[in-house]
């Protein structure tokens, strides 16, 4: 092999971790947001958790947040809106990407 062989796996390696670990983050930070709002719907313990999951799961449906701020606005109807709930995923974000590493 050559080093720029070598380079590239390596570059591909970073990528491939990179992807995996924005991911990771995206569904901690949805997780979040899940549990946020089912304190605002009153949910607790296992009803909490398991709500957080159906978040969690709709972001599967498309690219980007919209998905999940679909879900959410409709959840939480006249206690949220959409961009409070934007503005809640952009602060849940830092804090799930800082959960991540401390796991790490």
């Amino acid at each position: 092999m050559t080093t720029f062989d070598d380079r590239e796996k390596a570059f591909e390696a970073k990528y491939a971790h990179d992807e995996e670990m924005q991911f990771r983050a995206e569904a901690r930070r949805n997780k979040l947001a899940g549990l946020w709002a089912a304190d605002l719907l009153g949910k607790t313990g296992d009803e909490a958790t398991a709500y957080a999951m159906t978040i969690v799961e709709s972001d599967f449906e498309e690219a980007g947040v919209e998905d999940v701020v679909r879900k959410l606005a409709a959840d939480l109807g006249d206690k949220s809106t959409a961009d409070t709930i934007r503005a809640k995923l952009a602060e849940l974000l830092p804090v799930a990407k800082a959960q991540l590493m401390s796991e790490a």
